[in-house]
C-alpha cells in the first residue's frame, strides 16, 4: 500500500529525510521510530498527502478519503463540541449511520458524558482522544498516526493499544512513536530514522 524510495525532503538548505526506503504492504503495520528532528513527522506528512518529496518516488495506493490521520494538532475545531465536530467530520466523509457511528465512538473513547462540551474546554488527552474518533470515524483503510500516544492517561493508553490491536491485518497502519517496544508486538514493518 506504501511504497517510498530514495525520500528526501528539504526545506531550504535543511535536509530532513535523505535516501528513506519505506515499503508497507496492504494490512502491514509500520513503526516508524527515531529521536526528536529525525523525520519521523514528515514522513508521515508526505504518507498522508500533506507534503511532496524533493527528490524520491512515493506510492501511496489508496483513495485519500480512505486515509485516517492524526498529527500534532488534533484536527478538530475548538470552538465546537465534541459531538458537533463528529458529526461535521461524518457529514464530509458521508459516513453512513453516522449517528450510530459518533456515539458508538464517543463512548467508546470514553467522551460520551463530555458530548456536549466545547473542545476548547477539553484537556489535551480528551481531545487527543478525539482527534482518534476522527481518524476512526469514517473507518479508513490506512491510518498514519504521529505520536498517537501523546497526553494520553493511563486508561487512554490503553484504549488505544485495544484499538490497534483490534485493526491489526485489517487496516494498514504507519505510526511513529518514541516507544517502539509498546507496538513491538503489532509491527510487521519496523523504520528506524537517525
Amino acid at each position: 500500500m506504501i511504497r517510498g524510495r530514495g525520500l528526501e525532503k528539504r526545506y531550504g538548505r535543511k535536509r530532513v529525510l535523505d535516501g528513506i526506503d519505506i515499503a508497507v504492504p496492504r494490512g502491514g503495520f509500520a513503526v516508524v521510530t527515531g529521536p526528536n528532528g529525525s523525520g519521523k513527522t514528515t514522513l508521515l506528512r508526505l504518507v498522508a498527502g500533506l507534503a511532496t518529496p524533493t527528490r524520491g518516488d512515493l506510492l501511496v495506493d489508496v483513495d485519500r478519503s480512505r486515509l485516517g490521520y492524526v498529527g500534532h494538532d488534533a484536527l478538530v475545531y475548538r470552538e465546537l463540541t465534541a459531538l458537533e465536530n463528529l458529526d461535521l467530520f461524518g457529514r464530509l466523509y458521508r459516513v453512513p449511520e453516522r449517528r450510530e457511528r459518533i456515539g458508538m465512538l464517543l463512548e467508546r473513547f470514553s467522551l460520551w458524558e463530555a458530548r456536549n462540551e466545547r473542545v476548547s474546554t477539553f484537556s489535551r488527552g480528551m481531545t487527543q482522544r478525539l482527534a482518534l474518533s476522527r481518524t476512526l470515524l469514517h473507518d479508513p483503510d490506512l491510518l498514519v498516526l504521529d505520536e498517537p500516544y501523546s497526553a494520553l492517561d493511563e486508561a487512554g493508553v490503553a484504549l488505544l493499544d485495544r484499538e490497534l490491536g483490534e485493526l491489526t491485518g485489517d487496516r494498514t497502519v504507519l505510526v511513529s512513536t518514541h516507544d517502539p517496544a509498546r507496538l513491538e508486538p503489532l509491527a510487521s514493518v519496523r523504520l528506524a530514522l537517525a
